[in-house]
């Protein structure tokens, strides 16, 4: 591995933890504190759902940052503003503090959905920075290494944030997030942009304009394998979806707090994860990224169906830890791989609205997922919920062998 290599995947780790932390908050600490004051489990997976629609739908808007891009103003321009819209988007709740009676209160969402589109919209360019400037053979463990520093993120702000919450409130939360977004903008600095001549004989500057775009567009739409990949993304994650959006409540109704809780999320729920995604790229770069995607799948199912049957027969917190630590491994395997595979059958001209609607799709996923699995954990109970989302997820894996790359 080149310095070069190593040069890239530092960057993007550090990018992506930047995105991994506000998730952190919003997807592991906040159902863990709304579900401790009493929050029906329902009501908590229909608040994650809309919360996650600027990402389900980012793809809308991610044509903006392909058009939209020159000599002047390039993926580092778009990082960099969407970075200080999420850092300013945050501020508010520095005075409405999300630890108290108000955390799902109008300003408060309003605020979130904001930081959303913010971080979307930062996805979008970090993604498709990555699709542009990352050789093909090396973008299996990229992924890892990008969600590797998104866990990093994840850990800080989810588990970590619920240690934070206890001892100092949900303010000091909130300024710790903002600093490092504040931390990322910095980071951004060191971004090169992509020399585009190395894909194909246009200028760059053509890539500003939107005739050629439009056609390629269109290609991309008429293409099947386009369709595939979308219908995959929006169903084979249903299974680690709704675990990871019920995970914290699953552990507060066994009989934990969210001392426990954060404990689990700081430390071995991400190392899990870290692991997985650092073999599950290696693997998928070493033998292909279609069978690296269906053995995670696989993986995946089976983790999620034992997990499943631990909840059903009345499993302690100690029990369900190491099960669902033996989930987030494979989860973290699955992600890299099959994220690997979505920047394959992405055209690299149209690397941030296609790579973006692909992911767009899994964020449409996990909105549905945690909505249905919500309901369904509210009526019939944790198991069947994951047990369903578990099914959905094996029946999106009969789509791998047709996911060609471009």
């Amino acid at each position: 591995m080149s310095t070069h290599s190593r040069g890239r995947r530092l960057l993007f780790a550090g990018l992506y933890v930047t995105e991994g932390a506000p998730i952190g908050f919003l997807w592991w600490a906040l159902p863990t504190m709304m579900r401790e004051a009493g929050g029906d489990v329902d009501r908590i997976g229909a608040l994650l759902a809309f919360l996650v629609l600027p990402w389900a739908f980012k793809f809308l808007w991610a044509p903006l940052v392909d058009v939209l891009r020159g000599p002047r103003w390039g993926f580092r321009g778009w990082i960099v503003s969407a970075q200080l819209l999420m850092a300013a988007s945050l501020v508010p709740l520095v005075v409405l503090d999300p630890a108290g009676s108000s955390t799902a209160s109008g300003w408060i969402i309003a605020a979130l959905v904001v930081h959303g589109f913010a971080a979307a919209t930062q996805d979008v360019a970090i993604d498709g920075l990555a699709i542009a400037t990352t050789p093909v053979s090396e973008r299996g463990a990229l992924n890892g290494w990008m969600q590797a520093g998104m866990l990093v993120g994840r850990s800080a702000f989810g588990g970590g944030g619920l240690i934070l919450l206890e001892r100092f409130g949900g303010r000091a939360l909130v300024l710790s997030l903002i600093a490092v977004l504040c931390g990322g903008i910095l980071l951004a600095l060191f971004v090169h942009e992509p020399t585009y001549e190395a894909q194909d004989s246009r200028p760059p500057t053509q890539l500003t304009r939107f005739g050629p775009f439009r056609r390629q567009l269109a290609r991309a739409l008429s293409s099947r394998t386009t369709w595939l990949v979308l219908a995959f993304a929006a169903t084979s994650g249903a299974a680690f979806e709704v675990v990871g959006g019920f995970a914290g409540p699953l552990l507060l109704d066994a009989g934990g707090d969210s001392a426990l809780v954060g404990s689990f999320f700081l430390v071995p729920a991400v190392v899990a994860m870290l692991v997985g995604a650092l073999a599950g790229g290696r693997y998928a770069d070493r033998h292909g990224r279609q069978r690296a995607v269906g053995v995670a799948g696989l993986a995946v199912v089976t983790t999620v169906l034992v997990l499943a049957l631990g909840a059903a027969t009345g499993g302690d917190t100690s029990v369900l830890q190491v099960l669902l630590g033996i989930v987030y491994l494979a989860i973290g395997a699955f992600t890299a791989a099959s994220y690997a595979l979505f920047m394959d059958c992405s055209d690299p001209s149209l690397g941030a609205t296609q790579f973006s609607a692909y992911m767009g799709a899994t964020n449409l996923c996990e909105a549905w997922a945690v909505a249905a699995g919500g309901a369904l954990a509210a009526a019939r109970g944790y198991p069947l919920a994951f047990a369903a989302c578990a099914l959905v997820t094996l029946a999106a894996l009969a789509l791998v062998p047709r996911l060609r790359p471009t």
